[in-house]
């Protein structure tokens, strides 16, 4: 293990592979048929090698399929992080209060399992990380370890394929309605916990304090993304612009208002 799990977190967040269990393997496993795979250890989730892996505990893991069961755990027992840049996408449901009092508790709660699906599938399939599913909010991160060097563009794909999952942009219209954030910035990603026990892997800082406002002042179909979350040729260069007044910020943020009807991937 490298010298301290804040450097062992550094080399996951950045792509540089840390020392993991049963790691001997990995150039083995590799030779396996087929993807996906653990990011980390090679470890392949379809083919002749999947039952092997399942018995070995390397299956892919619920929320976070990049990491198969065994390395997340592993890396799960390490409380610290890295202060990495990163691109974030919060999805929060808009009028979620006035959808509730229109529907029952039954059919509420399974409106918004269908959103957490919908858009889990859309952030494991753009190699984000799901951060967290909490209320009628989904978090996704995109580090460079896992999005590659362009986790802007990662990061606005999968906002726009996020507002296509939820029915943006068909003949029959959005089945739920959903406003997106995208930022990026400077935060701290790692475990977090309690008693020296990992409880949580999670961002934190004012990035994701940013892209949670863009989230809530997005409306229905709308995906605003900040100066810092800009990326060439994704169709930013001629959308329009809002300067927004966030919440606890002291400077007005200039975002692009994106919608799915402008013809980009």
């Amino acid at each position: 293990m490298p010298t301290s799990p804040d450097e062992w977190w550094r080399r996951i967040l950045t792509g540089d592979k840390p020392e993991l269990p049963l790691r001997q393997f990995r150039t083995l496993w590799r030779m396996l048929p087929d993807g996906p795979r653990c990011k980390f250890c090679n470890a392949p989730y379809h083919g002749v090698g999947a039952p092997l892996m399942r018995a070995l505990g390397k299956g892919p893991s619920r929320l976070t399929p990049q990491l198969c069961r065994q390395c997340l755990d592993y890396a799960s027992r390490y409380l610290g992080g890295a202060e990495i840049e990163l691109s974030m996408l919060f999805a929060d449901v808009r009028g979620s209060t006035t959808l509730a009092e229109s529907m029952s508790p039954t059919a509420f709660g399974q409106l918004i399992s269908r959103f957490f699906a919908a858009a889990s599938d859309v952030l494991i399939r753009s190699d984000a990380l799901v951060d967290r599913l909490v209320g009628d909010q989904v978090i996704g991160l995109f580090v460079p370890g896992f999005a590659g060097a362009d986790h802007r563009g990662q990061a606005i794909r999968a906002a726009r394929a996020m507002l296509r999952a939820t029915g943006q942009g068909t003949l029959d219209g959005a089945w739920i309605p959903v406003g997106i954030g995208v930022h990026t910035g400077v935060a701290f990603v790692g475990a977090v916990g309690l008693d020296g026990q990992a409880t949580d892997i999670t961002v934190l800082g004012d990035p994701p304090n940013v892209a949670a406002r863009l989230a809530s002042a997005a409306a229905s179909g709308e995906i605003l993304v900040s100066q810092t979350a800009f990326a060439p040729g994704l169709g930013l260069e001629g959308a329009p612009t809002r300067t927004l007044a966030l919440k606890g910020k002291r400077e007005e943020v200039i975002v692009s208002v994106l919608h799915i009807s402008d013809g980009q991937p």
